[in-house]
C-alpha cells in the first residue's frame, strides 16, 4: 500500500476561492472584512509568515492594516495599538505574531484582544467556549486539520484519533474539536504527550494519528497500523548541506516510511502549514459577517 497523499495547498486554495467569492458578495453590502496584524520585532520566521498572511489577504479581497513594531516597543505602546484596534469598525480580526520580545507579557496581550475579534480563538473566552460546544472562532491549525480530513474522505465519526502533543495551540483544542458532538467530530480521542510510556501502544490502535510534538520521527512506521490515515502538523528545521539554505523542513512524522503503510498522509511542507493561514482569513470573514448581522 502506498498513501494518498493529502495535499494542503489545493484543499487551502479551494477555500480561498470560496472565500474570495463571498468576500466579493459582502462587497457588494457595504462590507470589508478588515485584518489587523501586529509583529513586533525581528524575528525571521515571524517577518516571514506575517509577509504570507498579508500577501494572502490581498488575493483574496481582505483589507489587511500591517504594523511592524521594534523590538524595544513597550507593553502600554503594544496594548495601546491593541485598544484601538479594539474600537475601529474596519478591523474585524486582531492577530499578534507570537512569540512576542521577551520583555513582553503574552499573556496579557492575548487577553487584551477583543474576543469578538480574536481570529486566532487563543482569547480564553473563545476557548472555554470551543470547549462546551458553543459557536468560537477555532484556533486555525486544528480548523484546519478537521477541513484537510473532511474535505479528503476521513471518516472522523466513530474512528479512534490519537494525538501525539498537548500543546495549547494545536494538541488540547483538536482533541476537544474531535470529540464533540457534530459534524467533523464524534472521535474517540487519545492523547499522548512527552511523559506516555510507549506511545506506539496507543498510536498502532489508532484509525488517525495526528503528530504534533515538535520533534522528528516521532511517529515512525511501526507505530501505525496499516490504512491509517496519518496527518503531520511538526515544522522542524534540520541540516542539509545540500540545501542552498543549509537545511530542510521535516515534521514530526517519518514520511517516506509510513507512506507505506498509511492510507492517506500529509506531508511538510505543503500539508496542514497552507490551512492554518488559510483559516485565519476565514475566522476574519465569519467576524465580519458576525458583526454586521449577517
Amino acid at each position: 500500500m502506498t498513501a494518498k497523499i493529502i495535499d494542503g495547498k489545493e484543499i487551502a486554495q479551494q477555500i480561498r476561492s470560496e472565500l474570495a467569492t463571498e468576500i466579493q458578495n459582502l462587497k457588494t453590502r457595504g462590507i470589508v472584512p478588515g485584518l489587523g496584524v501586529i509583529l513586533v520585532g525581528e524575528d525571521p520566521a515571524s517577518r516571514s509568515y506575517v509577509t504570507a498572511k498579508e500577501k494572502a489577504c490581498h488575493e483574496i479581497g481582505i483589507y489587511s492594516n500591517d504594523n511592524r513594531l521594534p523590538a524595544t516597543t513597550t507593553q502600554a505602546e503594544l496594548l495601546a495599538l491593541i485598544a484601538a484596534m479594539n474600537a475601529d469598525p474596519k478591523i474585524n480580526g486582531i492577530l499578534v505574531q507570537l512569540p512576542l520580545p521577551k520583555h513582553l507579557n503574552e499573556s496579557e496581550v492575548l487577553l487584551a484582544i477583543n474576543p469578538d475579534k480574536d481570529v486566532d480563538g487563543f482569547h480564553p473566552l473563545n476557548v472555554g467556549r470551543m470547549v462546551v460546544g458553543e459557536k468560537a472562532f477555532l484556533p486555525c491549525t486544528p480548523h484546519g486539520v478537521l477541513q484537510m480530513m473532511a474535505r479528503s474522505g476521513v471518516k472522523i465519526e466513530g474512528a479512534h484519533a490519537v494525538i501525539v502533543g498537548r500543546s495549547n495551540i494545536v494538541g488540547k483544542p483538536l482533541a476537544n474539536l474531535l470529540m464533540a458532538k457534530g459534524k467533523m467530530a464524534n472521535a474517540t480521542v487519545t492523547v499522548c504527550h512527552t511523559r506516555t510510556k510507549d506511545i506506539g501502544h496507543y498510536t498502532r490502535q489508532a484509525d488517525i494519528v495526528i503528530a504534533a510534538a515538535g520533534r522528528p520521527n516521532t511517529v515512525t512506521a511501526d507505530m501505525i497500523k496499516d490504512g491509517a490515515v496519518v496527518i503531520d502538523v511538526g515544522v522542524n528545521r534540520i541540516e542539509d548541506s545540500s540545501k542552498k539554505a543549509g537545511f530542510r523542513l521535516v515534521g514530526d512524522v517519518d514520511f517516506e516510511a509510513c507512506k507505506q503503510k498509511a492510507s492517506l498522509i500529509t506531508p511538510v511542507p505543503g500539508g496542514v502549514g497552507p490551512m492554518t493561514i488559510t483559516m485565519l482569513l476565514y475566522n476574519t470573514v465569519e467576524s465580519a459577517k458576525r458583526a454586521n448581522g449577517v
